[in-house]
């Protein structure tokens, strides 16, 4: 029989063990993953499946805080590390394992859900749904149209090549700055600055990362960019390709800095963007914009809405109105109806369970509009929103729908 429970420590081998199978990893735990991994347990929030006293299925979730419209910290309750070995598909283990962390996460006041979903049509049926999408652009320098003379920012501002230790030093407050204007973007720990630069390593494979920065005339540090390069020659000619792993920039000019910069390292071809906003100025920086081909668009960050109330009455509107809404979740965490009266000032949701309902819609599919993407006319046009009154769909996109489009730069 399997067992579903909280893994302890005695049991975190095992559970790691179970979660690099579900992956398609080498199952074996070297002691230093191990211990780079531990740092990520969290008593109470690992949760396992257990046959015979083997592991067979993994999930973990984690304090998160996400940006809402306008700039709100929304507290999520983030899910990663989930996995069900072949052997045990189909057996409703994940369906447990969810169901459990759902309910403690409400329980706790978590407002919002996250995670990154590896397959799309997993998680529509807890309740998620796809609220941020991400494009990924490779660069042909060549063709891009730049100056070749180039040798640095034109405003004042100047690219500095700096350490890993740098980043960890100057990256955690522009990333803030960068966060708090970015609806989906979610926050970043010591541990991930520590992951992500090499100081804390889950396995022998780390290769250290070029890291470059872009100062204003002032010198304050406004932009970062982590890339790595091939080494790609075709008959004595370099084909190198430079590919990004992060940047981010808390103005334009330094946007523009790190990209030129990117496409003026003598060798570089090819300049391979990483995850990015599905509206990122990127291609428009060149003069010839078709240079930057789209090589990846997809869905990203999926949430599932666990207190309608609070996630509505965090976020911002562009538009002034009123709407009611029926919410339908089938799990019974966040369903019923709601008022909601939104303007540029401010908005309140209430239930309203005698109010004759605008629109109704199930809990995904109020998390693809809630941080201001989707289009609810859309969706109505899909079948998956019922309109009780005509154009309450346009109507209430003047109301959710933002003027850039929401993205999380992360993936955990």
């Amino acid at each position: 029989m399997t067992d579903v429970r909280t893994v302890a420590e005695a049991d975190f081998e095992d559970w790691q063990r179970a979660l690099r199978t579900g992956f398609l990893h080498e199952p074996v735990v070297a002691p230093e993953y191990l211990e780079a991994r531990r740092r990520q347990f969290v008593p109470g929030r690992l949760l396992g499946a257990f046959d015979g006293g083997r592991c067979v299925a993994t999930f973990r979730s984690f304090a998160q805080e996400i940006t809402a419209v306008g700039g709100a910290p929304v507290a999520a309750d983030a899910i990663s590390n989930v996995t069900v070995s072949p052997t045990h598909r189909r057996r409703g283990l994940l369906t447990d394992m969810m169901g459990r962390d759902l309910a403690a996460a409400k329980e706790r006041g978590d407002v919002v859900a996250t995670l990154i979903a590896a397959e799309y049509p997993i998680y529509g049926r807890y309740g998620f749904g796809p609220a941020t999408w991400t494009t990924e652009w490779t660069v042909e320098v060549p063709r891009a149209g730049l100056d070749p003379r180039w040798s640095g920012p034109e405003d004042g501002g100047r690219i500095d090549l700096v350490d890993a230790a740098d980043v960890r030093k100057l990256g955690p407050e522009l990333y803030e700055r960068v966060r708090r204007v970015t609806p989906g973007a979610v926050d970043r720990d010591e541990l991930w600055w520590q992951l992500n630069t090499g100081a804390v390593r889950f396995g022998p494979n780390w290769t250290e990362p070029f890291y470059a920065v872009y100062r204003n005339a002032s010198g304050e540090v406004e932009g970062l960019v982590s890339y790595k390069s091939d080494d790609t020659w075709h008959g004595k000619q370099p084909h190198n390709t430079a590919d990004v792993n992060g940047l981010i920039a808390a103005t334009t000019a330094a946007e523009r800095a790190l990209w030129r910069y990117l496409c003026s390292i003598d060798w570089i071809t090819k300049v391979k963007s990483g995850w990015r906003g599905p509206d990122d100025l990127l291609p428009f920086y060149l003069p010839d914009p078709r240079a930057a081909r789209i090589t990846t668009h997809a869905d990203w960050l999926w949430v599932r809405i666990l207190d309608v109330v609070r996630a509505l009455e965090a976020r911002t509107y562009e538009g002034a109105g009123a709407l009611v809404l029926e919410v339908v979740d089938r799990a019974g965490l966040a369903g019923g109806r709601f008022r909601l009266e939104a303007s540029p000032e401010g908005a309140s949701c209430t239930p309203a369970a005698g109010a004759g309902a605008d629109l109704t819609l199930p809990v995904d599919e109020l998390a693809t509009v809630w941080l201001g993407d989707g289009s609810l006319a859309r969706l109505a046009a899909l079948g998956r929103v019922e309109e009780a009154r005509e154009g309450a769909a346009r109507k209430a996109d003047a109301l959710f729908r933002t003027s850039g489009r929401p993205w999380c730069p992360d993936v955990f």
